[in-house]
């Protein structure tokens, strides 16, 4: 089934053109059903590059699904034009009265960065703390991950000495947990970031279960107790350009960046590289909405509002 986002979205001319089902709301308000309603809370700087991946990878959903994108706060953005943001993303006022069946914040570029000095903190945690009220799961990506584990678990930043990138091999856990339904045993998936999610350390401060997880990257995937949260560390909603594009853009700004780990045919940045993972983020994004929420979710979403 579609997913239902606005007429004039970039996106929606890109995805048409993939052949992706996609469903405008011209067109979706003449069908007579319940469908799903999501968020997206988008912290990353090329917003409609992001927006657009996330999106192709939510296309093959059991339902029809509405996406709204949420904004973190009215920062002029370098990368994204004032009037996309205007027009498509709504600021945390315009949904905190609302519900969501399921939600998604986004990784953001800030790795390094104290979690005090993230200029939107305050905002970011009443977002995290809302969605636990208002949305029935919560995917958190990469960055996002992070700053959920000092929300939720009062974890400290844990970051890494050497940024992980790459796309890296993964094991899946013997759980019958149905996110993980139909994963091979060892699965592909990029990862790009400073942040550190080691196994035994996330297993010994949370009570969350890990679904997946490799030696060099720690954990990739884990759920709360209730499934209400989902935390994936690692990016698999990336094109097949994606990591190329931040080796290049690290490289001309003089980071000296590593090549991207089992990325490039050869490890030859001058080949086309593969995208090696996209079954996967196709089954992952699949799983989650249908099990995690459509599942899950009340049938009238003003269930959810707490009695005055």
């Amino acid at each position: 089934m579609p997913i239902m986002i606005p007429d004039a979205l970039p996106a929606a001319g890109i995805l048409t053109a993939e052949k992706v089902f996609v469903m405008t709301e011209s067109r979706a308000v003449h069908q007579d059903i319940r469908p799903l309603k999501l968020l997206i809370l988008n912290l990353m700087p090329k917003k409609i590059e992001t927006e657009t991946q996330f999106l192709r990878k939510l296309s093959n959903t059991p339902i029809q699904v509405i996406v709204d994108l949420l904004r973190i706060d009215d920062h002029v953005s370098k990368n994204t034009p004032k009037a996309h943001l205007d027009t498509f993303y709504q600021r945390f006022d315009d949904v905190r009265d609302q519900y969501y069946d399921g939600m998604i914040i986004t990784g953001a570029p800030l790795g390094k960065v104290p979690f005090e000095e993230v200029k939107y903190w305050d905002t970011l945690v009443e977002i995290m703390k809302w969605s636990k009220e208002h949305v029935t799961c919560t995917m958190f990506n990469c960055w996002a991950v992070q700053a959920a584990l000092n929300v939720f678990y009062d974890l400290p930043k844990q970051t890494r000495t050497v940024k992980l990138s790459g796309v890296y091999r993964h094991r899946r856990s013997t759980s019958s947990d149905p996110l993980i339904r139909g994963f091979d045993d060892f699965f592909l998936a990029p990862h790009s970031r400073f942040a550190n999610f080691e196994t035994k350390y996330i297993e010994e401060n949370t009570d969350l279960e890990i679904l997946a997880d490799s030696d060099e990257t720690g954990v990739y995937l884990a759920v709360s107790p209730d499934r209400s949260q989902v935390f994936v560390t690692g990016h698999p909603e990336y094109d097949a350009q994606t990591l190329d594009n931040e080796y290049r853009r690290d490289i001309n700004a003089g980071l000296n960046p590593s090549i991207p780990v089992n990325y490039y045919p050869n490890n030859d940045p001058q080949n086309v590289p593969l995208c090696t993972w996209k079954s996967h983020a196709y089954l992952l994004f699949a799983n989650w909405i249908n099990y995690y929420v459509y599942q899950n979710t009340p049938y009238d979403l003003e269930t959810k509002r707490k009695p005055a």
